[in-house]
């Protein structure tokens, strides 16, 4: 518990999860995915530059060029491949980076592909360096060489693929290697919602969920969702469910409060995990700064977890300083959290 009372709660940890979980696949959330870009709230330079990006293509009769997609977790990278592959109509192949260990795991992929298709690799930034090479001349010649044989007897063959559009989506553009990235011809950065977007989400969600929710409900559940419209929608299900049990099934301010509030999720969105970060760093390093290591140390978490998780929330909220000696809490975290007010 900390200064001002607040119980650090564990549970709202999985729901800012960077991470797509088993209810995000579920049919129910799956169908409050927008399927054309008519309908995407939103991200409004990157949906018109895709719109325009899409009919040119469709004019000349050619694929769409590759697209790269940066941005914290949760912001629509994928919705936006299933509706580039919807406007394409072509077919979506989804993979991640990690999961290419082996040229032959690329090879294998690329030459089921058909015209139009549109292969999507998440986490693209991780992809093994054999596994990168390989992907130049595909996306430039649209053909993969095979080279069989070793030493004096080696021989190369060249195989033409369909042409196909590659989207890649990256949490850590910087992590790119310069020659994948110019590859790419579209290359657009994905930022945090507003409350008014947000508000929409929520209520178009809670249309398709069939969910009664009023202005007020909706202003308060887009306010605690960090300006993401992943974390929204899973907010509205632990919401619906506190709703259908505690009240009469309409959601309300309170009932958004309430429920939250079980679920570890404070006034601005922050959960456990995000509380405990800041509050290491005032307690156990004077407010810093601190090295990103030090903190993940002491909190017992991956680097990665933080950097791509956490971080950008409270930097964006101004409740996180990164300087060139490392994190400093901001004098908005000692007053959320409870504490003096540093001067």
């Amino acid at each position: 518990m900390n200064n001002n009372g607040f119980k650090f709660s564990s549970s709202g940890q999985g729901i800012v999860s960077g991470q797509c979980l088993p209810s995000d696949n579920e049919p129910e959330m799956i169908s409050l995915r927008p399927e054309r870009l008519a309908d995407y709230i939103g991200q409004g330079e990157t949906i018109e530059t895709l719109k325009i990006a899409i009919e040119a293509a469709r004019i000349r009769g050619e694929a769409l060029e590759h697209v790269l997609l940066h941005g914290p977790p949760g912001l629509g990278k994928t919705t936006l491949a299933h509706i580039i592959a919807n406007e394409m109509g072509g077919r979506l192949v989804i993979t991640s980076g990690p999961a290419l260990e082996k040229g032959g795991d690329l090879i294998g992929m690329l030459t089921q592909l058909e015209t139009g298709d549109v292969f999507f690799v998440d986490e693209i930034h991780r992809l093994s360096k054999a596994v990168e090479e390989l992907l130049y001349p595909a996306m430039e010649d649209y053909c993969i060489d095979f080279v069989f044989d070793k030493g004096i007897n080696a021989r190369s063959h060249r195989f033409r693929l369909k042409q196909f559009v590659l989207v890649g989506a990256t949490t850590r553009v910087g992590l790119l290697s310069s020659p994948l990235r110019d590859r790419f011809g579209l290359f657009r950065s994905l930022d945090f919602y507003d409350q008014a977007d947000l508000e929409k989400i929520v209520n178009r969600s809670a249309r398709l969920l069939d969910l009664q929710i009023d202005p007020r409900g909706a202003a308060e559940l887009a306010r605690r969702s960090r300006g993401t419209p992943r974390i929204v929608n899973r907010l509205l299900k632990r919401v619906r469910d506190y709703a259908q049990v505690r009240c009469d099934g309409r959601i309300s301010k309170s009932a958004v409060a309430d429920a939250l509030r079980l679920e570890g999720v404070d006034s601005q969105g922050l959960t456990s995990l995000d509380r405990r970060y800041l509050q290491t760093i005032i307690d156990y390093y004077a407010g810093g700064p601190v090295g990103i290591e030090a903190i993940a140390a002491t909190l017992l978490e991956e680097t990665d977890t933080l950097v791509d998780v956490v971080e950008p929330y409270l930097l964006k909220t101004g409740l996180l300083v990164r300087t060139s000696s490392g994190r400093k809490a901001a004098s908005a975290a000692f007053s959320h959290l409870g504490y003096p007010v540093e001067q």
